[in-house]
Formats: C-alpha cells, structure tokens, sequence
C-alpha cells in the first residue's frame, strides 16, 4: 500500500565506523577551554576554585573583554549563597547579563563538612532543574592554604575544566 511518503536509500555500514581526529586531540580541545570563575557572593571559594582547577579570577566581577566569556558562577550551600547565585542565573535567563557571557554551569561549594540540611538540598535540586551544577566537598586542607590536586568527588568538574589529567 503506498501512503504517500517517500523513503530515502537504505544506507549499510560495512566495518567499524571511525570518528575523525584521534580521542587525544577531542580531551586536549576539552582542556584548552577556559572559564571565568564569577563569586555571587563574597567567600563563594572563587579564587581557591581558580587556583585548583585553572581559568581567570573574576572575583565577584563580570568578566571584563580580555577573559575568557564562559561564565561558572560560584556560591557556597549556605541559604544566603544559594539565594545570590538562584538571583544570577535568573540574569542569565533573562538575558541581562553583559552580552558576550555564556553561562556554563554553577559551582556550588560546601559551607561546611556533611551533608545538607534537607531545606537546602531542596534548593540545590530546584537550581539543578534549570542548569548544571557542580558541587564541591568541604575541603579541610583548603582552609589552611594548601590547594593540592581536585577532590576525587569533583571528577566531573576536573574534565569540565580541563583540570583532569
């Protein structure tokens, strides 16, 4: 019964199907992104994120013209924290940050060792439903200056950032 619709070729594939360029050139592209770390808040762990995994302080600033323009906001998972970045990527949603910003992900790093007081770990679920979020363990030897290599749970974070090698 014919109904009208036109059928393209059958294609065969014969053999295994390569993918062009070899898997190391792929991972040195994913590590040659950079990323402006942007605080919501004073104490989010901005520069301590930038030390550890790469890519430009921006304190609490918008990248200026010369960084690079792929935005990770950064709060702690404290309620203040969670209530300022929430605040920013509404910006980002809304189209008012500065032209030129992508924003990539957020990185919400722990207020204190443990887990989250269900209230908040809510509030994290609610922030993931609209965007990547990373989370950052307490990390006691950050406290004291030593910065050392990406937390183990942070893997995810570490490829992201190129900062995995």
């Amino acid at each position: 019964m014919h109904t009208g619709m036109r059928q393209g070729p059958e294609i065969w594939l014969r053999g295994p199907v390569t993918i062009p360029g070899p898997p190391e050139h792929a991972h040195a592209h994913a590590a040659a992104r950079r990323f402006s770390w942007v605080g919501t808040h004073g104490g989010a762990g901005v520069s301590t994120l930038a030390a550890v995994y790469g890519g430009h302080d921006s304190g609490r600033s918008w990248p200026g013209p010369g960084d690079p323009p792929s935005v990770l906001l950064v709060a702690r998972t404290h309620a203040a924290g969670l209530d300022t970045v929430a605040g920013v990527v509404e910006i980002f949603r809304r189209g008012q940050a500065p032209p030129g910003l992508d924003l990539d992900a957020v990185v919400l790093v722990a207020d204190a060792p443990g887990r989250l007081p269900r209230p908040l770990a809510q509030r994290v679920r609610s922030l993931e439903s609209v965007i990547d979020v990373y989370r950052v363990p307490w990390v006691a030897s950050w406290r004291l200056g030593e910065r050392g290599h990406p937390p183990r749970e942070t893997a995810a974070l570490a490829r992201l950032t190129g900062a995995a090698r």
